[in-house]
């Protein structure tokens, strides 16, 4: 019963959801109320962050925080510095910097859950990087998949990411997405794809049971962390 009553309890919590990515930090309240920014970077340590969303958010009135995090998080903590940001994300006690309930997750699943419609969807965040996760049943599952062996001694990242973009041109990029979504969603036995993050609108064309994310879903993600019971992270 007590469970019962904590989850009614934080349906009712008006969140503060937090997308941290390589280029910008991104904040959105559930209560309403349009999407603020900040530029972040390879120098942006989690103390710069914590800074820069107080000051953005210090009008705004919510209960708890919703953290996206570029980089693997077990149990609420981060356990490995990123790779497209600065230093100190490790071991960084986020509820007592912001003095509030916080919930950290990879900013890959947390767009994924705003973009769940259920069964087993894997979600791939074309971005600075290569996010992805799979959600299966309700439950969240992040994958650590960007940096794996794909072509020639090089990763899944660098070739989907953002500097495998800028070096191989658009047409050589977008048809590598494809073979990448494929060989993922055929290894994960997906019954869809979701494609989202910040160059998904580089395609014109999605590759085979794939559909178009949108990065509203990060923030609608950070609200469900707190507002849907029936997930499991």
């Amino acid at each position: 019963m007590a469970t019962a009553k904590r989850k009614s309890a934080d349906a009712e919590k008006v969140v503060l959801a937090v997308d941290v990515g390589g280029s910008h930090v991104k904040i959105r309240l559930s209560s309403g109320g349009d999407e603020r920014r900040v530029e972040s970077g390879p120098n942006m340590s989690a103390g710069q962050m914590i800074g820069k969303v107080k000051t953005m958010a210090q009008d705004l009135t919510f209960d708890a925080i919703a953290i996206g995090y570029p980089g693997p998080v077990v149990r609420n903590r981060v356990t490995l510095e990123p790779h497209n940001l600065g230093k100190g994300w490790v071991g960084c006690d986020f509820e007592a910097a912001f003095g509030k309930p916080v919930r950290v997750v990879n900013d890959a699943l947390m767009q994924a859950i705003g973009s769940y419609e259920g069964g087993r969807m894997l979600f791939l965040g074309l971005g600075t990087g290569l996010g992805a996760a799979v959600i299966a049943e309700n439950v969240g599952l992040p994958m650590e998949l960007a940096h794996l062996p794909y072509r020639k001694g090089k990763s899944f990242e660098a070739y989907v990411g953002e500097r495998g973009l800028d070096k191989r041109g658009k047409k050589k990029w977008r048809g590598y997405v494809f073979d990448v979504t494929e060989r993922l969603s055929a290894a994960l036995q997906a019954d869809y794809v979701v494609i989202g993050g910040g160059n998904v609108d580089k395609l014109d064309e999605l590759p085979p049971n794939a559909r178009r994310g949108d990065n509203e879903n990060a923030f609608k993600g950070g609200f469900r962390l707190w507002q849907d019971s029936t997930l499991v992270i």
